[in-house]
């Protein structure tokens, strides 16, 4: 069974009875995936407890796939891959009308490690992307107003917050370039919303070689000390 087909008949399925955040309905726990018996020479961490390396999206060890996509705050266009040989990375997926909390807390996630890169004095060899799916409605505003609201630092020049031209180009990158399923859901019953995306809430975690070492599950239970630490441990490699 090859990755995208896995995740197609784990993943898809619990999409058609959500409406908000899928709270790590693939695999379960924060663990990522990998092989538990064989480390990757691509990597710096050992391999995680949980094996998940059929998912469809990119896995332990594997080299992680480069989009190009504009941060609306800063006027740029950012590859994840610019950053390879210079910065460990944070990648996440979120809408700033998430209905039941997980995205904000993905974004605080992000957070934490930016602030604890600051204090640990490794903030330049740290990035931190964070890309909306619902550009229609996740306006250059209600992106600075959401990371605002988190605690982000704006002006520290290791965080960006990106968002694609429109819906088409996200749910491409997010479905077909990451493999994570991604639905727009229309309902009139959702309290003055006209639509929402029940969507898997992961943090990659990518090295300065550009191949991943963490995909974090659970948004709402991951342990933020555990992201942190498992980020200076790549960092120092």
């Amino acid at each position: 069974m090859d990755r995208r087909t896995y995740l197609g008949t784990v993943g898809i399925a619990g999409l058609t009875s959500v409406a908000g955040c899928l709270d790590g309905t693939v695999g379960g726990g924060d663990t990522g995936n990998g092989n538990s018996n064989t480390g990757s020479p691509n990597a710096v961490l050992e391999p995680p407890e949980t094996d998940l390396s059929e998912a469809s999206h990119p896995s332990y060890g594997d080299e992680f796939p480069a989009v190009s996509v504009p941060d609306p705050l800063t006027g740029e266009t950012i590859s994840t891959d610019q950053f390879e040989d210079e910065r460990v990375m944070l990648l996440t997926f979120f809408y700033t009308n998430c209905p039941d909390g997980v995205c904000p807390l993905l974004i605080e996630r992000l957070r934490y490690v930016q602030s604890a890169a600051a204090e640990n004095g490794y903030s330049d060899e740290a990035a931190f992307l964070a890309m909306t799916f619902d550009p229609e409605r996740d306006s250059p505003d209600a992106i600075r107003t959401f990371g605002t609201q988190r605690g982000v630092d704006l002006d520290a020049g290791n965080f960006h917050f990106l968002r694609p031209e429109s819906y088409e180009t996200a749910k491409q990158i997010v479905a077909d370039t990451y493999g994570l399923p991604l639905k727009k859901e229309y309902d009139h019953d959702y309290d003055n919303l006209e639509y929402k995306f029940p969507h898997l809430p992961y943090i990659f975690l990518v090295n300065k070689r550009g191949y991943l070492e963490r995909v974090y599950l659970q948004g709402s239970r991951m342990d933020m000390t555990r992201l942190a630490n498992d980020f200076e441990t790549v960092v120092n490699g």
